[in-house]
């Protein structure tokens, strides 16, 4: 299957995003979200991939781990993470921080070199830190708005903002290069992005179990993937402001209510809107435990210079 871009690959990125905040999420309840205008269309396109998931990328996930070791698969990763500099470079430049675009260079220089091709990482031991990031942060430092949320058949979850990092940043991706560059018998030309996609979902194959128990799994990785794109969004230091606006909380707020009045509240909003019939679940039981509910990705590390 031809893919233009794997960094935005569609099931991976939701995955990664869901083994995130498995991890590094608080415990506080939120709001109800009211804020997914196209969560019908959503939800159908979510329900789409994760079948293109079970079916395809998983299976090839599976057998990637199966043929390689740890060691390789590291060495693979490093490999394909080098590949990517160029984007960041760009991007640090069009977001005016010749800091970070300087460091990522350099990063870029050693590991290409000292590191053959990139399949090792001595600029990590020589303190060039990796600030990846890419054109949807550069438009929201431009003043863009978020726009709505999307979930779009084989991209996974963006943004009317974050969608435009797809064409853009594979102009400069190499990996977009040799895809337009060459032509092969049956497409050939995709084979890296196809390897790259299948190396990203072998690294979060462990937290399928994780995903798989949510409460609702569309809600998580959509609550997910916003908090995460703040954080990059503000080079991991987002102002309590954002957060609040985001989470749907005004400062000082006492968020005391119940779990389940909150979840009535949610499914109450979901089938005025008609949402329900996109296969959101049924309300919980007093036991039940939303996992999408406040989830709040803990801050990435700053980037340098920023």
């Amino acid at each position: 299957m031809p893919m233009r871009r794997a960094h935005h690959s569609p099931i991976v990125q939701s995955v990664i995003i869901a083994g995130l905040a498995a991890f590094l999420a608080a415990c506080a309840v939120a709001p109800p979200r009211t804020d997914d205008p196209l969560q019908k269309f959503n939800r159908k396109m979510f329900a789409f991939n994760q079948v293109a998931d079970k079916v395809a990328i998983r299976p090839a996930a599976e057998a990637y781990v199966k043929i390689t070791g740890p060691k390789e698969r590291v060495l693979i990763s490093d490999f394909f993470s080098n590949l990517r500099a160029p984007v960041t470079i760009i991007n640090d430049v069009l977001q005016y921080r010749p800091g970070p675009a300087l460091e990522t260079t350099d990063r870029f220089v050693v590991n290409t070199t000292v590191g053959f091709l990139g399949f090792f990482d001595p600029a990590s031991a020589m303190r060039f830190p990796a600030n990846p990031t890419d054109f949807g942060v550069t438009l929201a430092h431009w003043g863009v708005p978020e726009g709505p949320y999307l979930v779009l058949p084989f991209i996974g979850p963006t943004t009317a903002r974050d969608v435009w990092a797809l064409p853009v940043d594979s102009y400069f991706d190499p990996l977009g290069w040799y895809a337009r560059d060459y032509s092969f018998a049956w497409h050939a030309q995709y084979l890296p992005s196809a390897v790259y996609l299948i190396t990203l979902r072998a690294n979060v194959l462990p937290f399928d179990k994780s995903l798989a128990s949510a409460y609702d799994p569309y809600a998580f990785l959509r609550d997910a993937y916003r908090q995460h794109r703040l954080y990059e969004i503000y080079y991991g230091n987002p102002p309590l402001s954002a957060m609040e606006e985001l989470q749907g909380t005004s400062p000082g707020a006492q968020n005391s209510e119940d779990i389940d009045q909150l979840l009535e509240q949610q499914h109450a909003y979901e089938k005025a809107h008609g949402i329900n019939d996109g296969g959101a679940p049924a309300p919980a039981s007093s036991t039940a435990q939303p996992a999408h509910a406040g989830r709040e990705v803990q801050p990435a590390p700053a980037a340098a210079g920023s």
